[in-house]
């Protein structure tokens, strides 16, 4: 007895140690990425099967791997040059199907139109006629009918001057000398757009337009042969959690229709000022209705700053925000609560992450391991409309249990999908920063961590030019639901698992086959479409939902549109899936949601073991062209249908 006594107390000198390591293996535990056995890894992965094909690519310019930047800004020319990659998947050609990709190719400064890979080649693909100088650089590429006449148009905006609006003239095939080109507004002046969606934000019918800048207006930063200037002027971010003072205008553009009965878009002055809103870091924006009113909240995701979701009370011709956060807990960390973050918010999209029938919010971030290790947002909605009325953002994140806060990488777009159709969606990352052979990583992350007053000067910035690397050794996720409750990253499973630098991420079933295909644009690369060729996918519900160019009758028909059914993507419709077993499915049309990538405005439901004959009840709403809110109840089989959602009772 007395010799365990002696053993007992000759670890008290050692306790104080033995506790501190037990807490280290503790917490150790708690904060591991959790993982799958690999037997379940590899069952899960078999779910899914992708073939990866690159971009169709048109002569151009030599390749270049950095932009000319100003003089003064030449040590961190890769800095300035870390965006443009994007892409979009539409139907440009009125073929009925979303087989057309328009993509940023970043390495000639062009904007590349063409026949997704895979598809039947309709017409060669082509550049878009867009002005060229040093100063500027294209930074994404955004259709939407805008002149209300059933064809895609464009929208191209740019580092370096204000967007262009591309009008598609129509005409055989698909060329360049199609689009007509008309400025947004009516002096150009160096803008820096990334961000920008399109959504009928005071509710009169229309597709309205929101332009969300990173750098201040006005700025001399692209061409080699600017005049040089001080770069302690006060134009980068004043630190890297608030930087909003000195961030790019952030716009919304209401359309309008002329004295000569064409359109023009018209900015509403100072609205985002009034909820301290007006200046920021944007790199991607995303609108969806929230309360049921058909009137579509926005979200502003923020580098240097916290992101911004802005409740929508607007009336035709009158927008009115009114900014939301969220509420923080006793185990609510102050960067996690909505609105109050204080990360590099890079990505955002809504979506039903968890089933059940309300809109989530998802925001991609840096989450380096060893590094930048932040957090990406899983905000669940929990649907209490009154609480929007006061001011609160009913949404709580919960990345963390579902394990997508620590993907592992600088994280730029996030996009939801369900890419087998078993009726839950998996979550897309791009990520990767800069391409290179000389590692900068000690110097970025010193640099994150010195005093505020310095991070406003590039002089006092590490190296960051081309041939210098940050996050370039990250694959893009794939994140699958597994039976554990949990998302996990089975990218390297199927054969995605490659380093690259990405950015934007566009979705649609480009050949009409049920299966939701992808494509992802790379910086300084090629960029690349994915065919979806799951083997053993589920069912599927898809719906083209469109705005008759002519008053008419409500009418519903199988299959892709056609030449009798010539209409308008009906941007914030919502839909309602009825499920056998009890679930409800949500969506609503998206005008062009996330960073630099924008999904086609279909909607796909994936349906799950449904039998092919059963009847589904889907429930409808929509704005129609004068901005009445209508309503109905469909009886669907699974497949595609074509809904053209008039304003006078459906046809008998």
């Amino acid at each position: 007895m007395s010799a365990v006594l002696d053993r007992r107390f000759s670890l008290r000198p050692h306790l104080a140690r033995i506790t501190a390591g037990a807490i280290v293996l503790g917490l150790y535990g708690l904060s591991r990425v959790p993982t799958l056995a690999p037997t379940e890894q590899s069952k899960l992965a078999s779910a899914y099967k992708f073939t990866e094909i690159p971009l169709p690519e048109v002569s151009g310019p030599p390749h270049q791997f950095s932009r000319p930047v100003n003089p003064s800004l030449q040590g961190i020319s890769g800095w300035i040059s870390i965006s443009g990659a994007a892409v979009a998947l539409a139907d440009l050609d009125r073929d009925g199907l979303a087989n057309d990709v328009c993509y940023v190719e970043t390495r000639t400064n062009q904007v590349v139109v063409g026949s997704v890979p895979g598809t039947a080649q309709r017409y060669q693909p082509f550049a878009l006629d867009l002005p060229r100088a040093e100063t500027t650089a294209p930074m994404g590429c955004l259709p939407t009918d805008f002149n209300e006449d059933g064809k895609q148009d464009l929208l191209v905006y740019f580092f370096g001057r204000t967007p262009l609006l591309l009008i598609n003239q129509g005409g055989d095939g698909l060329a360049a000398n199609h689009y007509r080109s008309q400025p947004l507004v009516k002096h150009d002046e160096p803008w820096y757009t990334i961000a920008t969606t399109t959504a009928d934000f005071d509710g009169d019918g229309h597709v309205d337009l929101m332009i969300g800048n990173y750098f201040a207006d006005g700025l001399p930063l692209l061409g080699a042969h600017n005049p040089a200037f001080d770069p302690k002027g006060g134009w980068m971010h004043e630190s890297f959690s608030r930087g909003a003072p000195t961030g790019g205008k952030q716009r919304i553009f209401l359309w309008q229709r002329g004295k000569d009965g064409q359109f023009t878009y018209q900015e509403a002055k100072g609205v985002f000022d009034q909820v301290d809103a007006g200046r920021s870091w944007s790199l991607a924006a995303a609108a969806a209705d929230l309360d049921g009113d058909l009137l579509p909240e926005l979200y502003i995701a923020n580098d240097f700053g916290p992101d911004f979701l802005l409740h929508n009370d607007s009336t035709p011709g009158k927008l009115h925000f009114t900014r939301l956060h969220g509420q923080k807990n006793f185990t609510t960390p102050n960067s996690k609560v909505l609105g109050n973050d204080s990360f590099k918010g890079m990505g955002a999209e809504f979506g039903d992450l968890n089933g059940d029938g309300i809109f989530d919010i998802l925001v991609s971030n840096i989450t380096v391991n060893y590094a930048f290790q932040e957090s990406n947002f899983a905000f669940l909605g929990n649907g209490n409309k009154q609480q929007m009325a006061a001011g609160i953002a009913p949404f709580s994140d919960r990345s963390e249990p579902l394990n997508l806060s620590r993907t592992g990488g600088w994280n730029w777009e996030v996009r939801l999908g369900d890419f087998n159709n078993d009726a839950t969606p998996e979550v897309l990352y791009a990520v990767g920063f800069i391409q290179g052979t000389v590692n900068r990583w000690p110097e970025v992350q010193e640099l994150a961590h010195v005093n505020d007053g310095l991070t406003s000067n590039p002089r006092l910035w590490p190296q960051l030019r081309e041939g210098d690397a940050v996050s370039n050794d990250q694959a893009d996720p794939f994140f699958a639901l597994g039976t554990d409750g949990k998302y996990h990253d089975i990218a390297t499973d199927l054969g995605l698992g490659r380093p690259r630098i990405s950015r934007g991420i566009a979705t649609a079933d480009v050949d009409g086959d049920g299966l939701l295909d992808y494509a992802i644009a790379d910086q300084w690369a090629n960029s690349y479409f994915y065919r979806n060729q799951s083997p053993t996918p589920g069912k599927f519900l898809g719906l083209h939902v469109l705005l008759p160019i002519k008053k008419g009758s409500l009418r519903e028909r199988s299959g892709h549109p056609g030449s009798d059914t010539l209409g308008r993507p009906a941007i914030g419709a919502e839909v309602k899936v009825h499920l056998p077993d009890g679930r409800l499915l949500v969506n609503q049309i998206d005008g062009g949601n996330g960073h630099s990538g924008k999904r086609s405005p279909e909607l796909h439901f994936g349906l799950g073991n449904v039998p092919a004959q059963q009847t589904l009840l889907v429930d409808l709403r929509w704005r129609d062209a004068e901005g009445q809110v209508q309503k109905t109840q469909l009886h669907l089989t699974p497949g595609w249908h074509t809904v053209l959602a008039g304003n006078t009772p459906a046809e008998k």
